[in-house]
């Protein structure tokens, strides 16, 4: 299994649906410049697998977001994916954040999850309480609860890459064999976050999973989706309006506007404020 890329597979005889997903290059570049404690990193590439893992449901053009909320030391992480496993992300925490668990990093959260699509009126929501002391444990109990199928996550993060895997209860599983799926979980505990972090998917699942019949899927590509979009930032400059903007250029001789989820700047002096309000509005489409 190569870096930054999904795979999912069926343990067809059991119908247990899984993937794995692993991030190199887009991991170190969705922590490029960012600067965060060790442990908020290791956070935000669970949180990062895992998202990946839960967007690759999507079947037509959408995008997942989940934000973990708290009052600990950490106050945000944030990702989110496109059904083309576009992704992006970010935290905000405290300069300095040491090893503990979850809900002592995050204090008193909260987990949404907000899924849009074009097809929908209007965003599905759902907030939940952060209900386990770990990534992977916050998205099993939401799994479990909320989607009605039982999960197991396995996550791993190091400096050069995330990686995860999902194992999902189909709904016939227990027709299909009544020990399968307790059998399935407590073979996939047994892998090693070695393992995980640099073991194609194909030498992976069959050790996992020596006596099970693995269709393993085509990889789907992830990428960084942090494009430059400076009329992004023009319209948001337009909203406020030129009393707001040309105010704020006379306190600071600049305007600023930056884009927190992908880590970016955009400047701009007295001559490009009086052409933006110059020029006519643009409607994108």
């Amino acid at each position: 299994m190569n870096t930054d890329c999904l795979q999912r597979f069926l343990l067809d005889d059991l119908d247990i649906a899984g993937a794995l997903v692993r991030l190199g290059p887009v991991w170190q570049k969705l922590l490029e410049g960012r600067g965060y404690p060790l442990p908020v990193a290791r956070l935000l590439g669970e949180l990062s697998a895992s998202t990946l893992l839960v967007g690759s449901n999507l079947k037509q053009p959408g995008r997942v977001t989940i934000q973990l909320r708290g009052n600990g030391p950490i106050s945000l992480l944030v990702i989110d994916c496109n059904e083309q496993l576009q992704v992006r992300g970010m935290a905000k925490c405290a300069r300095t954040v040491g090893e503990a668990s979850l809900r002592e990093m995050l204090g008193n959260g909260q987990m949404l999850l907000v899924l849009d699509m074009p097809t929908m009126r209007e965003p599905y929501q759902s907030i939940v309480p952060i209900d386990g002391d770990s990534i992977a444990g916050v998205f099993e109990h939401y799994l479990g609860q909320s989607v009605q199928q039982p999960a197991r996550l396995f996550l791993a993060v190091s400096d050069e890459a995330a990686a995860g895997m999902l194992l999902q209860k189909l709904p016939t599983a227990a027709e299909r064999d009544a020990d399968g799926w307790a059998r399935a979980e407590a073979l996939a505990a047994t892998i090693g976050r070695s393992e995980l972090l640099s073991l194609a998917a194909e030498d992976l699942l069959p050790r996992l999973f020596p006596e099970e019949t693995i269709r393993l899927f085509a990889a789907q590509g992830v990428t960084l989706n942090c494009p430059e979009d400076w009329q992004k930032a023009r319209l948001l400059l337009r909203t406020l309006g030129a009393n707001e903007v040309y105010a704020t250029l006379h306190e600071h001789g600049e305007v600023l506007v930056r884009d927190e989820i992908c880590n970016r700047e955009y400047r701009f002096d007295a001559p490009a404020i009086d052409q933006l309000f110059a020029d006519p509005p643009t409607t994108r489409h």
